[in-house]
């Protein structure tokens, strides 16, 4: 569980950003924001003041939030015609985070508290979010260690004719056991996840999701992820997985082969190691992340596979490096276009990928901290494919 501590230091910091930008309150409905800002999930609206205490308002389970969160001031949602009153007409200019909220919500809040001007603040609480604390840190480190455990077990289960489906499965099935909460949480609109994949060669280059690798999925309403496809031998199977628990999701990839790999996929992946190196050393705050997304594919360019790196010729991605905490995509981004400058205690998943049409995908991906020596590595589960 949360502590007071911890959580009022995370409203203090927002507090301050809301104060800097002239907003005089926030109200967040995005359920993970409300869990970030309150230690509960429940069903409510969380209004912060940038003067006073945190108000939880809360639909359901009212008991439940009382249990888990230590914020003081908890009570049940109110009526639409009561809201105005309860938040205090003093507080005009109102954040909300556009990203998310759906257009009805802000209709309805537009609605029921008039006279107040609501403003995007979308940036300054994913920025806040964006730094892990310590405890946030330790979180992260445990799910990588329950996650690299069950990735030390595929070779057992892993042979010749199974679908990728059945691989998946068995993977699920182990990460479950072990307590992984299911969640795979991500904040862009368009974007879902089961899990993660479990894909051989065939069914590696193609989908909607924005990343270097998708897989054939089972039907075209869900074309991602494993399929019925055959695992052969001789051809390499990429597992990318995101293990959860507590809330906090780590990232990582890990190339399997029944027999032996193609030398060009292997040179590719020794491309690979090379980046996530290149890049590690890099993360130091105040690194530019787009500068770091440059390095990579620069690199990916002078070993002859720029035109495979992040995608399939065509349809590849633009990043190298994305934020995970409490969601999949969360800020920074190591990325085109994506001029931040990296801080201390920013958590991103790094995955230098390659897809070589008629012979499959290769790559890694760990998930590190942002320090002033690098990246700091936050699991331990050795990088180099795995034969069986």
């Amino acid at each position: 569980m949360l502590t007071a501590n911890e959580l009022q230091q995370r409203v203090s910091r927002m507090q301050e950003m809301l104060t800097g930008k002239g907003v005089q309150a926030a109200l967040l409905l995005m359920p993970v924001d409300i869990y970030y800002f309150t230690g509960t999930r429940q069903n409510s609206a969380l209004w912060i003041p940038a003067d006073g205490q945190p108000m939880l308002l809360v639909r359901k389970s009212l008991s439940r939030a009382r249990q888990e969160s230590p914020i003081v001031d908890i009570r049940p949602f109110p009526s639409g015609k009561e809201l105005s009153t309860t938040l205090g007409e003093a507080y005009l200019t109102v954040g909300m985070t556009f990203d998310a909220v759906p257009v009805q919500q802000q209709a309805y809040y537009s609605k029921v508290l008039p006279g107040r001007s609501f403003v995007d603040i979308s940036m300054i609480v994913r920025e806040l979010r964006s730094v892990k604390s310590p405890y946030e840190i330790e979180q992260i480190r445990f799910s990588a260690a329950k996650l690299s455990a069950v990735f030390a077990e595929v070779p057992r289960f892993l042979k010749a004719g199974m679908r990728e489906l059945d691989l998946a499965a068995e993977i699920e099935y182990r990460l479950r056991r072990s307590g992984h909460e299911g969640y795979v949480r991500m904040r862009a609109f368009n974007q879902e996840l089961f899990g993660g994949l479990a894909v051989s060669s065939g069914a590696t280059s193609y989908g909607f999701f924005d990343g270097a690798v998708t897989g054939k999925g089972l039907s075209s309403a869900s074309p991602q992820g494993a399929s019925l496809d055959e695992i052969k031998a001789n051809e390499p199977v990429l597992v990318d997985f995101a293990g959860v628990y507590n809330g906090y999701i780590v990232d990582m990839t890990r190339i399997f082969v029944i027999g032996s790999i193609d030398p060009e996929l292997q040179r590719a992946f020794d491309v690979s190691l090379d980046i996530q190196e290149a890049v590690r050393r890099a993360m130091v705050p105040g690194a530019i992340c787009e500068e770091i997304y440059k390095l990579a594919a620069t690199m990916a360019e002078s070993a002859g596979f720029g035109g495979n790196f992040m995608g399939m010729p065509g349809e590849q991605s633009r990043f190298v490096g994305h934020g995970v905490g409490l969601e999949l995509d969360e800020l920074p981004v190591l990325a085109q276009g994506f001029a931040m400058p990296l801080m201390a205690g920013q958590v991103i998943a790094v995955e230098p990928k390659f897809v070589l049409p008629g012979k499959g995908v290769i790559g890694i991906e760990n998930t590190f901290v942002v320090t002033d020596q690098g990246g700091q590595r936050l699991s331990d589960l050795p990088d180099l494919i795995v034969a069986v």
